[in-house]
């Protein structure tokens, strides 16, 4: 099993999403001899899991059923193991396509955090590119290589512990983009534009504080970066529900009144085209935004290196 590879059959030592649902799913490793506990019963990994085809249909103890899933990073970002803050798809969609990465695409990143946007990168610069990412803290990276080692992409990954506004990212002019997720971005950029290749190369920082960006920008323009920009990514969310709404039947009024000389004008006769009008009833699909959701994550502020 690999997130950049697709495997037909899920095997011993495989990590697979047990899917009950858009709202309800986790990440199980297939062990054999192991169950997994779900609200519809067990489920066993020696005969229910290991052998059958990744998306097949698994009957719980209980009776009831779930779907086994091969690992995405888009799956990957709405399961993982919490760790840090994540950056989720709204926000790594904008990062991949402003930093222009695509296979064989060099990455330095920094911090490594959960991993969530390096799964994304690592399944964009697949096969022939690699992230070289850098974590502060000790344990966080030790749990970083581990999971990508489970995870099938340890040779396109490298992991280091270090501080990277001190030692920088450990390579040289070869990177095609640099992500910044740090509290002080602008201690990074000059180790940034060495890590970067000598032309052309994109950087992206997020910043969930605008006096962070601001900083930043500044910090970018004095190391001679160009097209400094700043995005900020809202998602709106829509609830889709059916309402009924009555409708005016205005042909038939019309024809009625003028058939047995209604004068609408009359204030007597209000009450009864106002009937008239309101007779029947019709149901439409409307949308309207949620009462709360998450809106405001970070800001995203890209540069080039000129």
């Amino acid at each position: 099993m690999s997130f950049v590879e697709y495997g037909d059959t899920i095997k011993d030592g495989d990590t697979a999403i047990v899917f009950l649902g858009h709202e309800s799913m986790f990440p199980v490793k297939v062990q054999h001899g192991t169950v997994t506990q779900t609200k519809y019963g067990v489920i066993r990994h020696s005969t229910d899991l290991i052998g059958k085809k990744y998306g097949s249909k698994v009957t719980c103890s209980k009776g009831g059923w779930v779907f086994i899933l091969h690992p995405t990073p888009e799956l990957w970002t709405m399961n993982l193991p919490h760790r840090t803050q994540i950056l989720y798809s709204t926000d790594i969609s904008i990062i991949t396509m402003m930093l222009e990465l695509k296979p064989g695409s060099i990455v330095c990143e920094s911090g490594t955090g959960s991993g969530s946007l390096s799964h994304a990168v690592i399944r964009t610069v697949a096969p022939t590119g690699h992230l070289y990412t850098v974590e502060f803290h000790q344990q966080r990276a030790e749990k970083a290589r581990e999971e990508f080692r489970e995870h099938g992409v340890e040779h396109l990954v490298t992991v280091t512990n270090q501080d990277v506004c001190k030692n920088g990212f450990g390579v040289s002019n070869i990177a095609d983009a640099v992500f910044l997720d740090i509290p002080s971005p602008w201690e990074a950029i000059g180790h940034a534009k060495s890590a970067l290749k000598a032309e052309g190369g994109r950087i992206c920082s997020f910043s969930p504080c605008i006096e962070q960006v601001q900083r930043t920008c500044l910090a970018m323009e004095e190391c001679g970066f160009t097209e400094i920009n700043t995005l900020e990514i809202l998602l709106r969310v829509y609830n889709v529900r059916t309402i009924s709404l009555q409708i005016p039947d205005l042909g038939k009024a019309t024809e009625d009144n003028s058939s047995t000389g209604f004068d609408s004008s009359n204030p007597s006769n209000q009450g009864s085209l106002s009937t008239n009008l309101q007779k029947g009833s019709a149901q439409f699909k409307s949308g309207v935004p949620l009462r709360e959701m998450v809106g405001h994550t970070g800001y995203l502020t890209f540069a080039t290196k000129s």
